[in-house]
Order: structure tokens, then C-alpha cells, then sequence
């Protein structure tokens, strides 16, 4: 593919998915309708989601729950869109991204050492994800397929170490549907979907909670509550997974209390005991941001949230999935 736009041109090839894949892109020298290319809102390096018309729902989806949903510094920016024509006449319909050099969630926790983050960093990363969902949430929308794949980290400041600080921003909103509206299947990723979107296909805003939850584990841990095993079926998850046997996931000594607590109230098998991203942002956890010398987090539980929350649900083993099964204490 390398067809480019108006004002744009096109780079190399950064990410590929089922929606279409995503390149680079630069603006191209000014031209006489500087108007035009100010109004597309370009900036010196941006990302492109392409794909040809004819398989363009999803970016077109996204697009349109971009700009309803605007104005949130921690959700990635729509800069606009454009349908060009490669050199064999097939139409492709473009999206233009803000584009976040510091890669993905997902990639930090791998390049991380020991695949887990500090605290402390865990922290800021969750407080920039929740104001998302909640602005998210406010705007009537639920994401459904939050995971660190969809988080990315875009540079905010130079620290006085001489290194970058990245914001985290909520991105892929290509299965982003209306709170109210259902569907007759879940949509998302298998390992960080909650139990009732796989009991009964509903998937609220509680649901992205559920999601967060997934995500904070992951970011303290290095790895997912529930491991699935390689080559599993995900077509397969609502029949294998099984909740008769309802276990709390093992959260690893050397996590604080608070990041506990805060985990309880994303992972509560009851929706309505799954605390809000409004009520979330008040948690102890992300309310608070004084660090210690080892990375680490020291707050004051005042009003604390611990105990408000049931245990974390785990699902029941299987040939496709197994769980790491202790308590939470």
C-alpha cells in the first residue's frame, strides 16, 4: 500500500491487524492551501489506520466514536481522515492518529526488568487510563476491548534526569459500541473480558472496569490473572470457561495493600460490588502520588476502600486455561 494523501505521506509499515495496518505518516511540504492543511490538524509525525474501503468499517467506526468522544487528553487523537487510490485503482479509506512513539502498555511491561513495572509508575499509568474510561464512560460509550496492546505512551516532559515522562492514552476504539446497546456475542480479548460477558454476552461499563483490573495485574505482575495456554481456541472460552468454581487470583507478595484493594474493586465477580471509574479515581491507589525512594508508593489510607469489595474471581481450570488460584489477602 502505498498510496498517500493531500497534505500527507505515507511511511513505514508499524502495526498490522484484522481492521488494516498502520504506518507512519509525515506532513508534506506546505503548499498553497495552508488553510486546508491547518484544519486537518497535522502534526510533524502521525499515525495512519488504513485500510481499503470495501474492509473499512471498523477505522470508520472508530472515527466516528473519536469525535463524539473528543476533548480527552488521555484517549488518542483523531487528526482527521482521508479515502486515496493506489496504483492499481483500489480506494483506501485513511485515518489519521496521534501518533505515541513510546509504543504500547504491552511493550513496556515486556521491555521492563522482570516484565513488571514499579509501583509507583503503575500508579501514573492507571490514574491517565481511568481518566480515559471515565470520560469514556461519561460519553455514553463503552470500550470492550481494553488490554495493554490498546494503551499507548505518548512523551509529556523531559525529566530532570534527562529522560522522557510518557502519558498513557486509551486507544483502538474500533469495538466501542453505545452503553445500552447488546449484542448476541462478547466482543474483545478473551483474557481480559469479565465473567458476565462471557455468562450472558452483556458487557456495560463495569465490564471495562473488569477490563482495568486485567491491566493493573498485569502492569504489577508481568503476567495475567489467568494464564492462558498457547494455541488456545478463543471460539472455544464461553464453553470452557467455567465459573462453578468461583477462586480469587494470587496477587504475589510485595505488592502494597492499597494496589490489593484497588485490584478488589476492578475484579469483584458482582458487577455492582466493581467500583466506577469516578469512584476508582478517589482510590487511595491513584489518589495520591508521593513516591518512595524504592519506586514504590506510600499513602495514607484515610476513608480506606479495603475490605469494601468480594474476592477476585478466577475461573476453573481447563485443557485450554488454567488459573493461578490462592486467595487475595
Amino acid at each position: 500500500m502505498c498510496s498517500h494523501g493531500v497534505h500527507w505521506l505515507r511511511g513505514k509499515l508499524i502495526g498490522k491487524g484484522s481492521y488494516g495496518s498502520v504506518f507512519l505518516a509525515t506532513p508534506r511540504k506546505p503548499t498553497k492551501d495552508e488553510h486546508s492543511r491547518r484544519m486537518l490538524n497535522l502534526r510533524e509525525m502521525m499515525a495512519v489506520k488504513s485500510a481499503k474501503v470495501s474492509a473499512s468499517e471498523s477505522i470508520k467506526h472508530e472515527s466516528d466514536v473519536l469525535v463524539e468522544i473528543k476533548g480527552c487528553p488521555f484517549i488518542i487523537e483523531r487528526l482527521g481522515e482521508e479515502t486515496t487510490a493506489t496504483d492499481k485503482g483500489d480506494m483506501v479509506y485513511n485515518l489519521l492518529l496521534e501518533f505515541a512513539s513510546g509504543g504500547t502498555l504491552d511493550g513496556l511491561i515486556h521491555k521492563s526488568k522482570g516484565h513488571k513495572l514499579p509501583e509507583y509508575d503503575v500508579r501514573r499509568y492507571t490514574r491517565s487510563i481511568l481518566e480515559g474510561i471515565q470520560h469514556i464512560h461519561k460519553c455514553d460509550y463503552v470500550h470492550c476491548d481494553l488490554k495493554p496492546d490498546n494503551i499507548l505512551l505518548v512523551p509529556t516532559t523531559t525529566t530532570s534526569s534527562g529522560g522522557t515522562s510518557f502519558v498513557a492514552k486509551i486507544a483502538d476504539f474500533g469495538l466501542a459500541k453505545k452503553t445500552k446497546v447488546n449484542y448476541s456475542r462478547w466482543r474483545g480479548t478473551p483474557r481480559y473480558l469479565s465473567p458476565e460477558a462471557f455468562i450472558n454476552n452483556k458487557q456495560g461499563q463495569s465490564s471495562d472496569i473488569w477490563s482495568l483490573g486485567c491491566i493493573v495485574f498485569e502492569m504489577l505482575t508481568g503476567k495475567s490473572p489467568w494464564d492462558m495456554k498457547p494455541g488456545y481456541n478463543p471460539n472455544n472460552l464461553p464453553d470452557v470457561l467455567m465459573f462453578d468454581h468461583l477462586r480469587t487470583c494470587k496477587i504475589p507478595t510485595g505488592i502494597s495493600d492499597v494496589a490489593r484493594d484497588f485490584l478488589k474493586n476492578c475484579l469483584a465477580v458482582k458487577i455492582r460490588e466493581r467500583l466506577t471509574a469516578e469512584s476508582l479515581l478517589s482510590h487511595p491507589f491513584v489518589a495520591q502520588t508521593q513516591s518512595s525512594k524504592e519506586g514504590h508508593t506510600k499513602v495514607k489510607l484515610v476513608n480506606s476502600f479495603l475490605g469494601y469489595a468480594s474476592g477476585v474471581c478466577c475461573f476453573k481450570p481447563s485443557s485450554d486455561y488454567h488459573a493461578n488460584s490462592a486467595i487475595v489477602q
